[in-house]
């Protein structure tokens, strides 16, 4: 009994070809034996029905005749690579009339029901690859938070090979045609499916597709052009930097693949902590403790800041808990050090705990003033 192709793929007699290209897109991805719930045979009846309708001529002949014309029932296991790379991506791809038809956006689908895709011939320069950015955390004091500062440290990456210089090349070793591919850069490779077999050409994978390959790769680093080392770094560090800032040292992360460029290494700081000063953003906080005649009476008191003594004038009736700003006293701004925050210091009335006799005796006497 001749196959219904229209039913299969869900459509009308009169679709047209778009139409027919999204119902088998919508249901080559339900079916696809490699997914969930997928179906071989379904899917394997779902190729057949859209070989015959997306092509004008056969579809004429089909819905003139059925299925009795030349070629019909033939399942993928009789298609040739390029009529499979025809049919499949002139669906997929979306771009039906560009060079990338069946190269470019098919690319991706391919990838989806084989694990792999298309890729073009490399040259050369392609085999150089860019080096990876690093990440150093780097745990300094307050103060070098503060105005800045140096550190070196050592850090362990994938540099330049020193026998080779990067290249990858044993030194006196020439450049010889690869063996493998004759110098092409691409083999030929034959793949089994479920669809049955197909020969198609792929990138040559002893020479990468340059088609030429060192006679001899380097000793020390086995023709990557780099090795791991330890390398001492000088690191600045910016005035004003806080918890968590990152600065960037350009060129000092891995080194590439066989001369590729470098990478760049990325420092996060940490800070510690500082047992009196404690940082608001660019601001200082402290606490300063005074006594309660000064808290009364007023006077002067000496404040530590970052910069060095400070006096400041306490008022008379000072309150518990009052606070007073030091102005231009705080922390550098991060890439403006002439521009600080301010200094914020905060009153406590120090309460003794101890009085000699004499102090007692002039307490209670204040007392019975009323203080």
């Amino acid at each position: 009994m001749a196959k219904d192709y229209y039913k299969i793929l869900g459509v009308d007699r009169g679709a047209s070809q778009e139409e027919i290209k999204k119902a088998f897109r919508r249901l080559a991805h339900k079916y696809h034996p490699d997914k969930e719930g997928g179906d071989e045979e379904k899917f394997k009846e779902i190729n057949e029905a859209y070989q015959v309708l997306s092509d004008e001529k056969k579809r004429a002949q089909y819905d003139q005749f059925g299925q009795t014309f030349e070629g019909a029932g033939a399942g993928y296991s009789h298609m040739n690579w390029e009529d499979f790379v025809r049919n499949f991506g002139d669906v997929f791809s979306g771009f039906a009339g560009s060079k990338e038809a069946h190269f470019g956006g098919f690319s991706d689908i391919f990838s989806e029901f084989f694990g792999g895709g298309f890729t073009g011939t490399r040259t050369k320069t392609d085999r150089k690859v860019q080096g990876k950015d690093l990440e150093l955390l780097l745990e300094i004091d307050f103060k070098d938070a503060v105005f800045g500062g140096e550190k070196e440290v050592e850090v362990k990456k994938p540099d330049v090979c020193p026998s080779c210089s990067g290249t990858g090349i044993e030194k006196g070793s020439k450049i010889i045609k690869c063996p493998q591919c004759g110098g092409q850069g691409r083999v030929h490779q034959t793949q089994r499916s479920f669809f049955g077999t197909f020969s198609h050409i792929s990138i040559c994978p002893t020479c990468e597709g340059t088609g030429e390959k060192p006679e001899k790769y380097c000793r020390k680093c086995h023709g990557e052009g780099r090795v791991v080392e330890k390398k001492r770094i000088k690191i600045k560090i910016p005035a004003g930097v806080d918890n968590g800032d990152s600065i960037k040292i350009k060129g000092e992360g891995e080194a590439g693949l066989r001369g590729g460029g470098f990478g760049d290494l990325y420092v996060r700081f940490r800070v510690r902590k500082d047992p009196y000063f404690v940082r608001d953003g660019n601001d200082i906080r402290t606490t300063e403790y005074i006594p309660y005649s000064v808290a009364v009476l007023g006077g002067k008191v000496s404040v530590k800041t970052l910069y060095g003594d400070v006096k400041i004038k306490i008022p008379a009736g000072c309150r518990d808990g009052q606070v007073f700003k030091i102005k231009g006293k705080g922390i550098p701004h991060l890439g403006n050090e002439h521009r600080k925050g301010d200094h914020y210091v905060q009153i406590r009335i120090d309460v003794p705990k101890k009085l000699t006799k004499k102090q007692k005796d002039l307490l209670e006497q204040l007392q019975k003033e009323g203080l």
